[in-house]
């Protein structure tokens, strides 16, 4: 079982979470408020829910040994253009709201098929490809906005970032069926060994018959969409747009939730279900820093150390080293004793 690349992350998740418990009795407890659920963990699940899904679409691409520094961008350029979509509109008319994410969707995706096609088809490294969206996007989100907060007054755009179904926060709901359809079309269906095949060895899946162009450009517009959908929830759970703040280092989160859950940079095989368990630690770990009173200066530090521990422990090669040190170290103090 320690084998598995969901051990470690699973104990540091625990780990963190009994941790609240210690400095806070009442941190595990669910009640109804106002007419939904209310509670650590649900803010923990709501307030992650942007991160799992950028991270869902990042462990796609970091499959094929890429890397997508736009996520973060592209969810200002989605919190922008949503923001300013609705803008205006009052009343209970849905129409706002379903041009709204039509566009959002749609500029998600031609970010996707930018990235995708510098990649696949022009041949441009995914971290200098990804890095001009990384500049760029968030200028437009600027212009979109003006460099001002643009606030928004029209209560069906909120619900889909703050809004609850069945007394439980709508985004987990859309994080849900997000995965649910990427573990689908990934374990289901060829996709996953098509891009398993693509990060391993690009020239084998060529020359066996695979695709990897369309391969690239298809995982780069998930990601892409992923992190769009990731802006629309957090614009409208505040109810405005942030061009130079919303969705800023999100990318290096989502690159860490992906390293936490198991998936290599070098490409080749990929763990969703880790990806959520690393974004869920990364998250639980923020919310600790703030409800224990670590000093806000410090909380980058923190993190980090975090993250180097869970990195260290799922090291094959790290854990061989401990295994063979410890030893050492008691036969010696045997034979020391001996000589005595």
């Amino acid at each position: 079982m320690m084998k598995s690349k969901l051990f470690w992350p699973i104990i540091v998740l625990v780990l963190i979470l009994l941790i609240n418990l210690f400095f806070d009795k009442s941190f595990f407890s669910i009640e109804v408020r106002n007419g939904h659920l209310a509670g650590s963990l649900i803010d923990i699940l709501n307030r992650g829910a942007p991160l799992i899904l950028i991270s869902i679409g990042m462990t796609l691409v970091i499959a094929t040994k890429g890397i997508d520094l736009g996520v973060g961008s592209v969810i200002a350029m989605a919190g922008a253009v949503g923001a300013m979509t609705v803008s205006g509109a009052s009343g209970d008319s849905l129409v706002p709201l379903f041009m709204a994410i039509a566009f959002v969707i749609g500029i998600s995706l031609l970010t996707g098929v930018w990235n995708g096609v510098l990649v696949s088809h022009i041949g441009v490294q995914p971290i200098v490809a990804t890095l001009i969206l990384m500049v760029a996007g968030r200028g437009v989100a600027q212009l979109i906005t003006d460099g001002q907060i643009m606030t928004v007054y029209y209560d069906p755009y909120t619900f889909i970032g703050g809004g609850y179904l069945f007394m439980i926060p709508f985004s987990i709901f859309i994080v849900a069926a997000v995965l649910a359809i990427a573990s689908f079309l990934t374990r289901k269906t060829a996709i996953g060994l098509f891009i398993e095949s693509v990060g391993a060895n690009p020239e084998a899946s060529r020359l066996s018959g695979i695709n990897s162009k369309n391969i690239l450009l298809m995982v780069y517009m998930f990601s892409g969409l992923c992190a769009g959908i990731a802006g629309l929830i957090l614009s409208s759970n505040v109810a405005s747009a942030d061009g130079n703040n919303a969705g800023l280092w999100y990318e290096l989160d989502a690159i860490l939730a992906v390293v936490i859950g198991g998936t290599s940079l070098n490409g080749g095989r990929f763990y969703l279900m880790g990806t959520v368990i690393g974004a869920l630690i990364i998250q639980s770990l923020t919310t600790t820093i703030y409800s224990i009173g670590i000093a806000p200066e410090i909380n980058l530090v923190v993190k980090a150390i975090v993250v180097l521990i869970v990195c260290l422990l799922q090291s094959p090669e790290f854990r061989k080293k401990l295994t063979n040190y410890f030893p050492a170290r008691k036969t010696a103090k045997k034979n020391e004793g001996v000589a005595l």
